[in-house]
């Protein structure tokens, strides 16, 4: 006799289908972590160039990230969140070209747009900005 609710007999939701669900939230969260990894260090390792640019834009992007925590089987419990702000810059060169960097200097609140100077990039990183006074 099967399941009232069509499973084949001897089928356990529990036991066949969840691990695997597991297994694959698993092996996305580790891919992620290692993803992240993967791009930050070639991005460290990148040679550090500077060019001559202008600031044609700037930008935030803020991300969310809201935790539910239980204690025990009462289903009381917490929840926690936390934001993270990350500051784009977007360069234009000589030629042309824009090119949107990620701020990992800190240098986003002492530039304006329309400010040109030699940018010093190192991937998709922007590391440093001297302005041209003239």
């Amino acid at each position: 006799m099967g399941d009232p609710f069509g499973a084949p007999a001897g089928f356990d939701f529990m036991i066949t289908v969840v691990p695997i669900i597991i297994v694959i939230g698993f092996a996305v969260v580790i891919g992620g972590i290692i993803f992240s990894g993967v791009k930050h260090a070639k991005n460290a390792s990148s040679p550090q160039e500077s060019t001559f640019a202008k600031i044609v834009a700037k930008r935030m992007d803020v991300r969310h990230h809201t935790n539910h925590h239980n204690h025990g089987n009462d289903g009381i419990g917490h929840m926690s969140s936390s934001s993270r702000t990350y500051y784009y810059i977007t360069l234009e060169f000589e030629n042309g070209t824009r090119r949107e960097f990620l701020d990992v200097k800190n240098i986003y609140g002492l530039v304006a747009e329309g400010d040109s100077g030699y940018a010093a990039t190192k991937g998709e990183w922007i590391v440093a900005f001297e302005r041209s006074i003239g």
